[in-house]
């Protein structure tokens, strides 16, 4: 089983009122950078808010023994948030991140280098794969693959479509749950579309997806990394992604599969 907390949703078009209104509580709209936490110990992404997201959460840093690094732009990888979990830890915290990625060398972080479509044993039957992302290349994207007692969780934020490669990997994978970028709301014509999905790109996507059997009707299908300034408001968003059978995540949502 995989218990999954939305800690952020956001891609980097913050809001002001993070600063004040919203300083101690999470908000459907004003969403914060986007992370994951799965398990209660596992971190997907330790970006801009990350420290802040942990502390509403009630989560403690102590706790996360792994994080694993989805790219290293900054709204997804801060070192000093790494640094902080690091030294909060008992053990030697592990950060993963795609086999060619420059970091620096931090006190109590042990790097985990990880080759594309490799699998990788973490511990207790989880195992995670890394799937190149189409995203800018030189912040070493990937999406994460995570199976465990046959229940299989796919984390596609940030990237555009499916590289021609992972579409293949992900041949009737039978995902439980799949997260997907979209950064772009319903309209055509963004510019951003060589990076992140628009709305429109993911009703194209999804037929296919069943299809390849990547996704059935038992996937419980979501979006995240959502640009506010490019949707409408979150009870909208939901309105619209009902009629695609898939759901919207926001900061605090916790889900089980």
């Amino acid at each position: 089983m995989f218990s999954v907390l939305f800690l952020g949703t956001c891609a980097c078009d913050y809001s002001p009122k993070l600063h004040n209104e919203y300083k101690d509580c999470f908000d459907k709209n004003a969403r914060r950078s986007s992370s994951v936490l799965v398990n209660e110990q596992y971190l997907i992404d330790c970006g801009d808010h990350c420290l802040d997201e942990l502390r509403i959460a009630n989560v403690n840093a102590a706790k996360i023994t792994d994080i694993f690094l989805t790219h290293l732009h900054s709204d997804h990888y801060n070192v000093e948030h790494i640094r902080y979990i690091a030294s909060a830890s008992t053990r030697m915290l592990r950060v993963w991140v795609r086999e060619d990625a420059i970091v620096p060398e931090l006190e109590n972080v042990e790097w985990r280098r990880m080759q594309p479509t490799s699998v990788y044993a973490i511990e207790d039957g989880l195992t995670v794969v890394g799937l190149k992302a189409n995203h800018n290349e030189s912040v070493f994207p990937q999406h994460l693959l995570f199976e465990k007692g046959g229940k299989k969780f796919l984390y596609a934020c940030d990237g555009a479509w499916f590289l021609h490669e992972t579409y293949y990997t992900l041949k009737n994978a039978d995902l439980s749950l799949l997260v997907l970028d979209c950064t772009c709301g319903d309209y055509e014509g963004d510019y951003r579309m060589g990076e992140h999905n628009t709305i429109p790109m993911i009703r194209v996507m999804l037929p296919s997806l069943k299809t390849w059997r990547t996704i059935t009707e038992n996937t419980q299908t979501y979006i995240s990394h959502l640009a506010p300034s490019l949707h409408k408001s979150h009870e909208e968003t939901v309105k619209i992604m009902a009629e695609l059978g898939v759901n919207v995540a926001y900061d605090g949502l916790q889900i089980e599969i």
